[in-house]
Parts: structure tokens; C-alpha cells; sequence
């Protein structure tokens, strides 16, 4: 087969991310020579755009560049047996690559093809069997040959191994300064040396490798400091570890070598910062509990100077593990002070009396608060949760009064923009237009790149185009629709521009305070085109030739400095040309956050294609119109619930493409009659589509047709939205979507219904 294109994937980049590119793998690279000269299927490589480098490549980097193309060209039919291989592991999956690799014998491909095996029984723990694949490889693994060391002594340290080990790695260090591998070598190498008495030895390499500190190498560390009779610093490399580092897998054993050690003389005792710190630590893991009982055990060895502010933290750790009767005992009893420990007891009973439906209580905890800590993050927290109470209880005023003081006291925190919107939206729901209309404008003035802005600028050309004030409300509308271009908004003021076509924009100056968006990447420019001369990205190429595009991927982050755009669109197409198309999704989505501000027009088409995919389509829009549900939205509710990922758990335990819970799932496999159901057949897309999309029509046939109420049902259940419905929907559907009292089913909704509109407007008719 003869390739075209000795730049391997500039070309790719300038097409896209779409499924032909699946089909035209191996378009990616060429037949290039070891003088530079390219032999293709009858034309010219097309020339890189890419400017010219001020660096220009060494001799071994172009060798090493030839040699990695010649092994990508070479092994491209590889592909789909490794790839079966590294997603199953059968025994037929073996036997076919394991053959492949035996006619290639002598060439890079089979090198790769026993790499590929290697790896597979490395990931089935058959570490004897991955040995021989390794070793297999090695001979021709060429600027692969840091894999299989690195797995060889991997795959010995398992078994036991420790001068295989050795022997192994002994020279990777030098032989492999760059690999991804390094520090993890380092550490298998010094574990080995450890084993073997040389603990001098790994003392010295290890060392130089503890700078960023990782728990693992500071274990092994002490552990060869403890071999050299130095205690000392094997304890101080233990404590590293055990206190600073709690939630670490190696914390356990830290700990049992500090046991181990016991008090010997001239040893530094543990200091009560350190394990006031481990409890911090714990806590701010949300592992309650566990602080909790740390701070017990600090409270006895507490100086006087500390005492209140342990107490203070045990209370807080009692009523995050949910001992409330006990943390409200610990925290009432202590006296008043001013600093933030004293905060964060306040907050604390506030939270405990707002779920006692205490109020008095509550206003008590808020008013100390007020008194001692007004200017503290926990007096912060504490009005919002006392907004956020009254708007749950529907006493509208009251949310109001916290939200704007929270909003007045901390004009820059982080809770700010959203407090000053859920105020003034609030005020128009209690029918105060006049101050409404002043609190939209209010608060594009002072957050003009607050995610509320949309929600104000809408509301804002609302109440115009009710005044009969056209001109405003069209120019609100359209400042929407140029700058927000795919938000739930934006689609809105398209519908609400369509009657106002006619009407002349009136220029309003608070609508200069909004910011233009940030630009387009420009996925066709240099950014995006991976370096000729980079070999982080041919290795990665060849990876995923071999089927592991988890290594493949590793290299190319490896690759990425901060920002770096091309590396990341590589990521992407090897999800998708892997058919997993959630994670190109979640790559892309990192990749251009600022899309939902874009034009269709701005990015091509192939990236839309992938920020919005259709994967099990035939099947999907089956289901929908079965039950008479447009595809766009389901297939925009399967993209908010699980990214397409089929075998997506949540939190909750719901579960695959449309993130059923086991009970609705039986309870809608008993009305479908679906026999033999299970839960887990809820990761079955089909099924779960199947399942999911009856449920669905269900909630839309519930709340009558109405798709605003049927996704807030999906979301928060019906029984929450027909509290909600009591209420008086307000301002047609989309009011009652603002008041949608839960941030997290509001943005919910708004998400499905802006989705849908892109799929309609990039693919049109279902």
C-alpha cells in the first residue's frame, strides 16, 4: 500500500475529526526515506504550511522521525487486531495478534505486535506470559524500547524479581531522560536495589527524583534511609507521607514503618501541627469521620492557646459526618471569638438548624455571624444558604433580603454574580417590574462576563418589548444572538427577534459593559498542526497503530505545554476513530471551551460533528419516534445525562446512555413487558434507549406535552416539579425554567433544550 503525505497528520488536523478519518488511517503518514525523499501513490505530498523553525531538527531526530514513520506505515494493518485485543482479551484476540507478530518476525511491525501482547498480559496480570511478549519486542522496539523495559520491569518487580529488575533498568535513566515512565522507573529501580541490599545505592537515585514529592517514592525513601541504620530521615520521609499525604495508598504502611520504629532516643517527636494538618487534610477531603477522630485525639493534647479552635474543627467534622446531636453540643458550648475557626462554627450550627427547620435558630446563627465574622468566608456561605432556604420555602422576599446582602457585603466573591441575579430575577417574579428592570441592567454593568448575563439580557428585552419599547427590546435581543451565539438565550431571542424584524435597534450604552467573545481557535493554523519534527507525537501514532491508545494518549498530554492545542485535537481523533466518541466529546469540550459563544460558521464542521455525535443513531431515532419524541432532543438529553457513554454510573447509581435508576428502569421493563430484566442490561445501549425514551414520553404525556416540565421530571422527579408547577409557571415556560429552584435541574434544562437547537441546525431534518 502506498501513502500519501510525509507530514503525518497536518493534513488530518486541516480535515477534521469525522468518521472518514477512521477510514483513512493510513493516510496519516508516508513512505519516506532515509535521504528525505517521499515515494506516494502517484502525487506530491502537499507542502506544511508551517512556518520555518528557527531550530532546525538534528540528524537523529530526522532518523528517529524516518524509522518511526517507516514502523507506523509498516504496521498499519495491525490496527484492528490489537485494538480487539486490548478491548477483550480473548484467547482468540491473542492467537491473532500473537500470529501476526510471528509473520512480521524481524520487522517493527511484529516488534509492536509483541509490545501490544506484552501490554495485554501485563493489563491481565499473566505476568510470565508478558515477559516472553516482551522480551519479543525488544529486539526492534526502537524508540518504543522504553515500553518494553519499562513493562519487562514491571512485570519482574511482580513476580518478585529484583535483579531481573535491576538488570532491566539499570541504564534507563540515561537511555530515556524523557520518557513518561521515568520517575515510575526510578521508583520500580530503587524498590528493586532496596530488595537487594543495595539501599545506598537507591538512597542516591532516589534522592534526585523526590522534587515534586509523591508519596510512593518518599515510602521507598525511608525505607532505604531505614536499611542504613539512618531513622531520622527514614521517620521524617514516613511522616511526609502518613501526615501530609492521608488519603495516599502508601499512608497504611507509612504508618506501620512509624509503628515499627516506635520512640527510639534522639528521634524528633510528631508535632501536634502535623497531625492537626493530617485532620485538615482529612476534612477537607470530606473524609468527616476520620478528622473527627483525629481531633478527639488532638482535643486531649491540646495547649490552651489551640483548644478552641480544635473544638471549633471536631464540631464542624461531627455534623459533616452527620452527628449533629454531638456537633451541636461540642459547637453551642463554645465562647465567642473573632476568628474564622469561630466562622466556621457558626456556619456550621446555621446548616444544622436550616435542616431542623429551625428558623429562629437559624436568624440566631446568622445574626452572631453578622456580629463577630461579617467579613469571613463562612458569613458568605451563610447568607447564601439562608437565600437559598427561603427561595426553597418560596418566601421570595426573604431570599431576596440574603441574597443581596451577600451580594452588597462581598461585591467581588465568588458567590456574587450569582446572588445579585437570583435577586433581581426574584424581584420581577413578585411582579416589581420597574425595580426589575433596573437590577438587568445593574447586573450587566457590574458582571458583564457573568454566566447570568443571557438571563439578564433577556429578561431586560422582555419587559422593553411589554412597554411596547421594540427598539431596546430588539437591541438586547440581538446583543444575545451576535454574542452568546448557542445558548438557551440566544435561542430564545432568535424566536422573540423574528416579529421585531422590522423595528430599528436603539443604541443602549450598558450594553458596551459586555465584552466580545474570545476568538476561534484556529484549528487550520499552526496551533493545531502537530510538529513535523515532534517525536512524543510519532511514538504516539505508532502506539495507537499497536492498539494502546492509553499510551498513545499519555504521550501526547506529556507533549502538551499548558495551552498547547494541537496535542489535544490528536487525543480527540484517537477516541473517535476508536469509536469512543464520549471521550472525544470530553476532549473537545476541554480543547474549545468557548464554543457554545461560536457561530456554526467558526469552527468546521467536523469538530461540531464531535462536540454534538450521534453514535447508535438508527437505534435511537427508532425509539424516539416509536414514541413520538423528537431524536434531536433525545439524542441532546443522552449528551447531557452520560456524554453517549454507554456505560456511564452515576453518584446515584443511575445507570448508561440515558442514566435510568434500577427501580424506573423495572418498573418501565414490567410495563414494556420486557422479560428477564436485570439492571445491568440498563448498560445495554439498546435497551436503555429503549427503556429510557418510553420514560420519557411518559413524563411528557404527565405534564401535557410540555418538554420544559418533562426535563425538569427527568431530572429532579415529578413530584418536585409539580411543587414548583403550584407556584403559577410565570412568564411562559422559560420563567418557569429561571425559577427552577435547583441550579442544578435549571441549568439542566437549559442545557437540552440550547443541544437540541444546535443538532437541528447542524443536521437538520432527523
Amino acid at each position: 500500500m502506498k501513502i500519501p503525505g510525509l507530514i503525518l497528520s497536518s493534513a488530518i488536523i486541516l480535515l477534521g475529526l469525522n468518521s472518514t478519518l477512521a477510514q483513512t488511517t493510513a493516510a496519516r503518514a508516508s513512505t519516506s526515506q532515509t535521504d528525505g525523499s517521499s515515494q506516494t501513490s502517484g502525487k506530491k505530498a502537499a507542502p506544511s504550511k508551517r512556518k520555518a523553525k528557527t531550530k532546525k531538527p538534528s540528524a537523529a531526530t530526522v532518523r528517529r522521525v524516518h524509522r518511526l514513520t517507516r514502523a507506523f506505515i509498516a504496521s498499519a494493518d495491525l490496527q484492528p487486531m490489537t485494538r480487539q485485543l486490548l478491548d477483550d482479551r480473548s484467547p482468540a484476540a491473542y492467537a491473532g495478534v500473537e500470529a501476526y507478530a510471528r509473520k512480521h518476525a524481524g520487522e517493527d511491525a511484529g516488534a509492536l505486535a509483541w509490545l501490544a501482547v506484552g501490554y495485554a498480559r501485563f493489563l491481565d496480570h499473566d505476568y510470565s506470559q508478558a515477559i516472553e511478549a516482551l522480551k519479543r519486542a525488544q529486539p526492534r522496539a526502537g524508540d518504543l524500547r522504553e515500553y518494553t523495559d519499562y513493562y519487562l520491569a514491571i512485570s519482574y518487580s511482580a513476580l518478585g524479581d529484583s535483579g531481573a529488575v535491576i538488570a532491566t533498568l539499570r541504564d534507563f535513566e540515561t537511555k530515556y531522560p524523557e520518557s513518561i515512565f521515568l520517575r515510575d522507573a526510578v521508583h520500580t529501580y530503587g524498590v528493586a536495589l532496596i530488595a537487594a541490599a543495595r539501599s545506598g545505592e537507591a538512597v542516591r537515585l532516589l534522592e534526585k527524583y523526590r522534587n515534586p514529592t509523591r508519596p510512593d517514592m518518599e515510602l521507598a525513601v525511608g525505607r532505604a534511609y531505614a536499611k542504613l541504620g539512618n531513622v531520622n530521615q527514614a521517620a521524617e520521609a514516613w511522616r511526609r507521607v502518613y501526615y501530609a499525604y492521608p488519603l495516599a495508598p502508601e499512608a497504611g504502611d507509612a504508618r506501620a514503618e512509624l509503628d515499627r520504629l516506635g520512640a527510639q532516643p534522639g528521634l524528633p517527636p510528631v508535632t501536634f501541627a502535623e497531625r492537626k494538618a493530617r485532620a485538615a487534610l482529612l476534612a477537607q477531603a470530606h473524609h468527616n469521620a476520620d478528622a473527627a477522630r483525629e481531633y478527639r485525639v488532638l482535643l486531649n493534647d491540646a495547649a490552651p492557646g489551640d483548644r478552641l479552635e480544635i473544638q471549633a474543627a471536631l464540631g464542624v467534622a461531627l455534623h459533616t459526618s452527620g452527628n449533629d446531636r454531638e456537633a451541636h453540643s461540642v459547637l453551642g458550648s463554645l465562647p465567642e471569638t473573632t476568628d474564622e475557626s469561630n466562622g466556621r462554627r457558626w456556619l456550621a450550627l446555621a446548616e444544622m438548624a436550616r435542616s431542623a427547620n429551625d428558623e429562629d435558630s437559624f436568624r440566631d446563627a446568622i445574626a452572631h455571624l453578622r456580629q463577630s465574622n461579617s467579613a469571613s468566608e463562612s458569613f458568605e456561605q451563610a447568607l447564601l444558604l439562608g437565600g437559598n432556604m427561603y427561595l426553597l420555602r418560596r418566601d421570595y422576599d426573604k431570599a431576596i433580603d440574603y441574597y443581596r446582602e451577600l451580594q452588597q457585603r462581598f461585591p467581588n466573591g465568588r458567590h456574587a454574580s450569582y446572588t445579585h441575579w437570583r435577586a433581581a430575577w426574584l424581584t420581577l417574579r413578585q411582579g416589581r417590574k420597574e425595580e426589575a428592570k433596573r437590577a438587568f441592567e445593574e447586573h450587566v454593568a457590574l458582571y458583564p462576563t457573568s454566566t447570568e448575563v443571557p438571563a439578564a439580557l433577556y429578561w431586560r428585552a422582555r419587559l422593553a418589548e411589554e412597554e411596547g419599547d421594540t427598539g431596546r427590546a430588539r437591541a438586547w435581543y440581538q446583543k444575545i444572538t451576535y454574542r452568546f451565539h448557542q445558548y438557551y438565550y440566544a435561542e430564545l431571542a432568535r424566536w422573540r427577534l423574528q416579529p421585531l424584524s422590522e423595528v430599528a435597534a436603539v443604541r443602549d450604552p450598558v450594553l458596551d459593559r459586555i465584552p466580545a467573545a474570545s476568538p476561534a481557535p484556529d484549528l487550520a493554523g499552526e496551533a493545531a498542526e502537530p510538529p513535523a519534527d515532534n517525536i512524543r507525537y510519532h511514538k504516539s501514532l505508532l502506539l495507537h497503530n499497536g492498539g494502546m491508545t492509553d499510551l498513545a494518549v499519555k504521550e501526547l498530554r506529556a507533549a502538551a505545554a499548558e495551552g498547547t492545542l494541537w496535542a489535544t485535537l490528536q487525543i480527540a481523533r484517537y477516541y473517535q476513530e476508536d469509536g469512543l466518541q464520549y471521550r472525544a466529546l470530553q476532549t473537545l469540550k476541554r480543547a474549545i471551551p468557548s464554543y457554545f459563544t461560536l457561530e456554526l460558521n467558526a469552527l468546521p464542521r467536523p469538530y461540531w460533528e464531535t462536540l454534538f455525535p450521534r453514535p447508535y443513531w438508527p437505534t435511537l431515532k427508532k425509539y424516539a419516534q416509536d414514541n413520538e419524541l423528537d431524536p434531536f432532543l433525545v439524542a441532546s438529553l443522552i449528551r447531557q445525562e452520560s456524554e453517549f457513554n454507554p456505560g456511564a454510573v452515576s453518584r446515584s447509581d443511575a445507570l448508561g446512555l440515558m442514566q435510568l435508576l434500577p427501580k424506573t428502569g423495572r418498573k418501565v421493563a414490567r410495563e414494556m413487558r420486557v422479560s428477564k430484566f436485570s439492571t445491568n442490561q440498563l448498560l445495554t445501549p439498546n435497551l436503555n434507549m429503549q427503556l429510557g425514551t418510553r420514560y420519557f414520553r411518559g413524563l411528557l404525556d404527565h405534564f401535557a406535552g410540555q418538554t420544559e416540565y418533562a426535563l425538569a421530571a427527568y431530572n429532579a422527579g415529578p413530584e418536585r416539579v409539580q411543587e414548583w408547577l403550584a407556584e403559577g409557571p410565570g412568564n411562559g415556560p422559560e420563567g418557569f425554567v429561571e425559577s427552577i429552584p435547583f441550579t442544578e435541574t435549571r441549568e439542566y434544562v437549559q442545557a437540552i433544550l440550547r443541544n437540541a437547537a444546535i443538532y437541528k441546525r447542524l443536521y437538520g431534518t432527523p
